[in-house]
């Protein structure tokens, strides 16, 4: 069998052109752990993530996106985990040096739109949506009408964890 020419691809400046990033996070539930969900908290879970940091998972998810489509890493590069100085961070610190990071390197790029699920299976998150878009939306610098925010459950499947994906677009 002949083997197959391997076609070139002109290396891209970091500036022109859209890019897409993704990035998703979970963390193991813990009882006396405040939940924490796009900088929002969410009094009445009986749990919260188990972290090095605030464990959010919404917001370490959007960061991971928003490096992911620079091809910076991840923010475990960035944000070590075990480290004296990151425990406990709030991860609105972590979004926002992500999102310099991205200004640093490509300048003029512009976060245009984002999207993300979270899946939790208690409590109910639906009562908090507006309040997690509005505070995603100012983080990333967006109209709330360009933060979409889905809710899903495990279905019983994994009710222990907290997860987040989430997908951003770059002009």
């Amino acid at each position: 069998m002949a083997a197959m020419a391997v076609r070139e691809v002109p290396a891209r400046s970091l500036v022109g052109g859209s890019r897409v990033g993704y990035g998703e996070d979970a963390h193991r539930l813990a009882a006396g752990r405040a939940l924490w969900l796009g900088g929002h908290s969410i009094p009445e879970a009986p749990r919260g993530a188990a972290a090095h940091s605030d464990g959010d998972a919404l917001l370490h998810a959007l960061s991971d996106a928003v490096l992911s489509a620079f091809a910076l890493g991840d923010i475990g590069v960035h944000f070590p985990p075990g480290q004296p100085e990151t425990a406990d961070m709030d991860s609105r610190l972590i979004l926002k040096r992500c999102l310099e990071l991205v200004a640093e390197r490509a300048p003029g790029a512009r976060l245009v739109n984002a999207a993300a699920v979270v899946t939790l299976d208690a409590p109910k998150l639906g009562p908090h949506r507006d309040a997690i878009v509005a505070s995603c939306a100012e983080f990333l610098g967006l109209a709330p009408g360009r933060f979409g925010l889905t809710f899903k459950t495990s279905e019983g499947l994994a009710p222990d964890h907290v997860q987040a994906r989430a997908t951003v677009l770059f002009e």
